[in-house]
């Protein structure tokens, strides 16, 4: 098995509250809260093709849909990470785009800014996260800039390549260079807690197991 694939194998087991618990405990960021689930069930978990869009009509060249590339690129392991942070209230994605996506099995896209066809991509079971819904075509309105290049999504600088697990509590991005330790430390920080549950399962009183270990887990 890759690197690549192992990690993603690790990171399906984990949820975002434990990564979140290790990016804490590591000191770093990658949390972005406020991601509402809008379609699909359960985690999503990946690698980043990143998309920027900006407002502004299409001007010259031949004609091609924003987000198209990305969808080309990508596959099994891919997650779309789209930036639309233009103030215009515009669909950065829609339903023939997670069909398209939906067919090439890329994970789900992740949207900072509105979405359009929810209601399409619910039916399709394709995993769509984003700040909002709109029914407002992106048509003369916004455009892409640029595929696998920096995008903002919070207050988090994504790259093309990051890992990003999102789930109904957060979306959370790593560099491909510190994945490694962020793994290891929320596995460790969730055999932890296993622990505490068989405790409290097994009659210890939940005060007693949460003031002796949950406090003091991170350090």
């Amino acid at each position: 098995m890759s690197d690549t694939n192992n990690f993603l194998a690790r990171l399906k087991r984990l949820d975002c509250c434990a990564l979140s618990d290790a990016l804490d405990q590591l000191k770093m960021k990658g949390v972005v809260s406020g991601m509402v689930q809008g379609s699909g069930a359960g985690r999503i978990a990946g690698r980043a093709i990143t998309v920027k869009l900006v407002a502004g009509e299409k001007s010259s060249g031949p004609p091609k849909h924003l987000c198209a590339t990305a969808i080309e690129l990508g596959g099994p392991g891919s997650i779309i990470v789209v930036e639309q942070r233009s103030g215009v209230e515009a669909g950065s994605w829609g339903g023939l785009l997670s069909m398209g996506a939906q067919t090439k099995g890329i994970e789900g896209v992740i949207a900072e800014g509105p979405v359009r066809d929810i209601d399409q991509a619910m039916e399709m079971g394709f995993p769509v996260f984003a700040r909002g819904w709109t029914a407002r075509t992106a048509r003369g309105r916004i455009v892409e800039q640029s595929t696998n290049e920096p995008v903002q999504i919070g207050d988090v600088t994504v790259h093309a390549g990051d890992y990003v697990l999102a789930d109904r509590s957060a979306t959370i991005f790593v560099a491909e260079k510190d994945i490694e330790r962020i793994l290891s430390a929320a596995e460790r920080i969730v055999a932890k807690e296993d622990l505490m549950a068989k405790e409290i399962l097994s009659g210890t009183a939940i005060g007693t197991v949460m003031g002796a270990n949950y406090e003091h887990m991170l350090k």
